[in-house]
Formats: C-alpha cells, sequence, structure tokens
C-alpha cells in the first residue's frame, strides 16, 4: 500500500469499524438489558394479580378463579403461564394457556423472596420464570407454604432483539459506507496541493517549468520552497560545470595555437623551452578550471600576489607566435611593481582573453596598460586593465550583447563567443567592472576596474 489516500481510507475504516463496533455492543446491551428487565417487571405484575386473586377453596387449599383479569392465562399458547403449587411441590392450580405443557419446577426460593430464572420447555422454548413462596394464614389460624409461579416466553422478546440488532447493522452500515464517501471525497480535495506538487515536479522534468509555485498550503509551502532551493541549486552547478567547460575549451585553444605555431619553426634554438612554456600553460589552466565548480568565485581563501608584468610578457610572447601571420604590434605599459592580488588563474584568464580578442581583430596594433586603481594609488591593491586596438571597434549597441556567452558580432571568424562573458564574470567577482569604448586607433578599447581589496569586500558584503 503505497498510495497514501489509500493508507489514509483503510485507516478511518478500521477506526470506524471499532467505533461502530463498540456502539453496538453497547446499544445492544443496553436495549437486551432494558427489555429483559421490562420482562421482569411485566413478571413481578402478574404474580401479584396471582396473589390477589387467590382464595381459600372449599378442600381447605388455596384456589385461584377460573378467569383472571389477564385473558392471556385463559389462551392456549399465549406464551403466558401461571401455577400454585403447595410445600410438597405438588400442583394445586395451572392456568388454561400451559394445557399440555411440563413447565419446569426449577430453583424453589426462599419464603417472601422472589426468584428469576431462564428455563426452558420440552420443544426448548426459552422462558423466563418469577416464582415467589409465601406463607398463608387462613382463617382458623393455620399457616401453610405455596408457591406462586408465572413464567413467559422468550420468543417475541428475542425475535424483537434480532429486529432491534439487524436494524442497528443496517444503519451502522449506511452510516460508515455515507462517512467513507464523504471521507473519500474529502480526502481528494486536501490531496489536490500533493498531486499538484507532483504535477509541477513532472513539469520541472520535462522542461516545461522552472520551478515549484508558491501558491500551497502552509505545510507545504516549507517543502516547496526547499525543493526550489534544491533545483536553484543543481540547476547552479550544472551551469558551473558547463561553463568551465566551456571556459577550459576557450582557454586551451591560444596554447594550441601557439604549439602549432612552434612546431613550425623546430629549427629555433628555443623551440623546446618554448613548446614546454605552452605544456606548462595548458596544465595551469586545466588546473584552474577544474579546480573553480568546487568553490564559487566570491569564497577565496588564499589571495596570491600575482606579477602583472611578468604575466603579460609570458601571454604576449604566446600570442606573438599564435598570430604571427599577422604580426601585430603588441605595446605593453605596466606600472613598475604592479600586482593583481587574487588567484592567479583569475588573471591570466582574464587578460588572456583580452588580449587575444585584441589581436584577432586588430589591424596592425595593440595597446596593454596596467595602472593602479585611482581609489588607492598602492600598486599592490586596485587594478585597471586597458587593451585597446586599431581594429573594426564594437558599435556601443551591441557592446552589452557581447558580455552574454555564446553572443558574437561575426559568425565567420573562429570562436566560443565567450571571452568577453569570462572576463566580466571574473571582474565582478572581485568587485569590478568592465567597460566597452572606442579606442584613439579607432578600434575597441576594453577596461577592466578591479577595485582595492578593501573596497571589493564592503561592495561585496
Amino acid at each position: 500500500m503505497y498510495s497514501l489516500s489509500s493508507r489514509l481510507l483503510i485507516s478511518v475504516s478500521v477506526l470506524l469499524l471499532l467505533f461502530f463496533g463498540a456502539t453496538i455492543a453497547v446499544l445492544d446491551t443496553a436495549f437486551t438489558e432494558a427489555g429483559e428487565q421490562a420482562r421482569r417487571d411485566v413478571l413481578g405484575g402478574h404474580l401479584v394479580a396471582l396473589l390477589a386473586a387467590a382464595e381459600p377453596g372449599d378442600d381447605g387449599e388455596l384456589a385461584l378463579p377460573e378467569r383472571l383479569r389477564e385473558p392471556r392465562f385463559a389462551q392456549i399458547g399465549s406464551g403466558l403461564y401461571g401455577e400454585l403449587r403447595d410445600a410438597n411441590g405438588d400442583i394445586l392450580w395451572r392456568s388454561r394457556s400451559a394445557l399440555g405443557l411440563a413447565i419446569p419446577t426449577g430453583v424453589i426460593p426462599a419464603v417472601g423472596v422472589q426468584q428469576f430464572e431462564r428455563q426452558s420447555l420440552a420443544d426448548e422454548t426459552p422462558l423466563l420464570a418469577l416464582s415467589l413462596a409465601v406463607d398463608w394464614e387462613f382463617d382458623d389460624g393455620t399457616t401453610r407454604s405455596y408457591v406462586f409461579k408465572v413464567a413467559e416466553s422468550l420468543d417475541s422478546y428475542n425475535a424483537q432483539v434480532a429486529e432491534f440488532r439487524g436494524q442497528l447493522f443496517t444503519w451502522f452500515a449506511a452510516v460508515a459506507a455515507t462517512m467513507l464517501l464523504a471521507f473519500s471525497f474529502l480526502l481528494r480535495g486536501l490531496m489536490k496541493p500533493l498531486r499538484k506538487i507532483e504535477a509541477e515536479i513532472s513539469e520541472i522534468e520535462s522542461g516545461q517549468r522552472a520551478s515549484l509555485s508558491n501558491r500551497f498550503p502552509t505545510e507545504l509551502t516549507g517543502v516547496a520552497r526547499n525543493m526550489n532551493l534544491l533545483i536553484d541549486s543543481e540547476r547552479a552547478r550544472s551551469d558551473r560545470y558547463r561553463f568551465t567547460l566551456d571556459n577550459l575549451a576557450h582557454s586551451l585553444k591560444t596554447p594550441l595555437a601557439g604549439m602549432r605555431a612552434l612546431l613550425g619553426d623546430k629549427r629555433n634554438e628555443d623551440f623546446e623551452q618554448r613548446f614546454n612554456d605552452q605544456i606548462d600553460r595548458m596544465d595551469e589552466i586545466v588546473r584552474y578550471q577544474l579546480r573553480k565548480p568546487a568553490t564559487a568565485s566570491k569564497e577565496r581563501h588564499v589571495l596570491q600576489a600575482v606579477q602583472v608584468e611578468t604575466e603579460i610578457a609570458r601571454l604576449v610572447d604566446g600570442l606573438q607566435k599564435v598570430y604571427r601571420d599577422k604580426a601585430p604590434q603588441i605595446t605593453v605599459k605596466v606600472s613598475p611593481g604592479m600586482q593583481f592580488r587574487g588567484d592567479s588563474g583569475d588573471f591570466l584568464e582574464l587578460a588572456g582573453n583580452l588580449l587575444d580578442n585584441a589581436c584577432k581583430w586588430c589591424k596592425h596594433r595593440v595597446e596593454v596598460t596596467v595602472l593602479p586603481s585611482r581609489a588607492s594609488p598602492a600598486v599592490s591593491s586596485g587594478m585597471v586593465l586597458t587593451v585597446s586596438d586599431d581594429g573594426p571597434g564594437i558599435p556601443k549597441e551591441s557592446a552589452d550583447t557581447l558580455l552574454e556567452r555564446g553572443m558574437r558580432l561575426d559568425e565567420s571568424t573562429p570562436g566560443h563567443g565567450i571571452g568577453l562573458a569570462v572576463v566580466n564574470d571574473i571582474a565582478r567577482s572581485y568587485g569590478g567592472t568592465l567597460s566597452i569604448e572606442q579606442s584613439k586607433m579607432g578600434g575597441a578599447q576594453i577596461t577592466v576596474s578591479i577595485p582595492p581589496i578593501s573596497s571589493a569586500k564592503s561592495e561585496q558584503a
């Protein structure tokens, strides 16, 4: 039984069965006892009537008249019987209704005590009998003992009890069935929010819905909220891994192109050293990209001091090999002692993407400047990185579009369309900004401003 509705219905059915069973038992007992008490009261009345009608006879014994006030004593088979016995148990009088029947003598009660007992006729007809022993004082002063007895057949009483029990079971069964039917309809309405959650989860699985709605009862609001948090967390994790793979593929493009260029110039004396540098660069990129999904970009436990001038020189040297056919003139201006406080992989991703885009789109010239942030003159804190080229530039109306992943202005040019999006993400993770303008050379000028560490932390907080 995995259905919650079925479990509830069965539980309610069992409870109703127990409750109604106990109620039926109590009512049946009460009715039976009340009916039997009524029969005893009636027999007591008949016994008193016999006592009142008894008179001494001509033979010196008690006698009862032929006609009594209760006509059933004179009616054969009426079910009401009467007897009068002496002290020896001999029958002095028997009602006409007991003609042909042998009423059991039963227990002789003590004088003045009424004795109720259940007896049976020869044909197993049940009887309820009442006996009373009395000492009768005659006019001559003598006293004799007599036993008055009345009995009544319980057939009609048992039939009434059976009929009452049948009606009782019928009515309670009808009430139980009605209650179960009403409860099933009520349960159907109460379970509607659960079915709604199930339907919305199915829609999420099929891609028709992004999250659960918030229109649920109070008891299910927490479930829906936690489910949405789980869905958002899993979606963010999936996006993070997907972005990581995209970034990895994009980052490896430049070292691979550099290695391809170096393979065409094997006779160069420093070929092996430069080739190994590219391999080391690829290994560093792989480790950096695979490390990013494990922790969010804001959760940085160690801030490294990255030597900006040294890393820029490495990037420029590699790009000179990649774009050997174009042979761009790359001018680098870095403030002496300039350092980037953060992850070295972040800086290489940031500067490498900007330089790669500039070399790809420039005609001949590329300029790179790295200056301290205006917020802090310390060269080891904030940083303003500017990369300019003399290419076709970027229209203002397309600047925001290029910051989205997969968006490119020229589909004919090789690329993934995620370089500027990666740069923007890294800059924002450090509390910085990215701006796109037109350079003095006529091409694009992209500026990344990274605030000082204290400022960045306060902005993020």
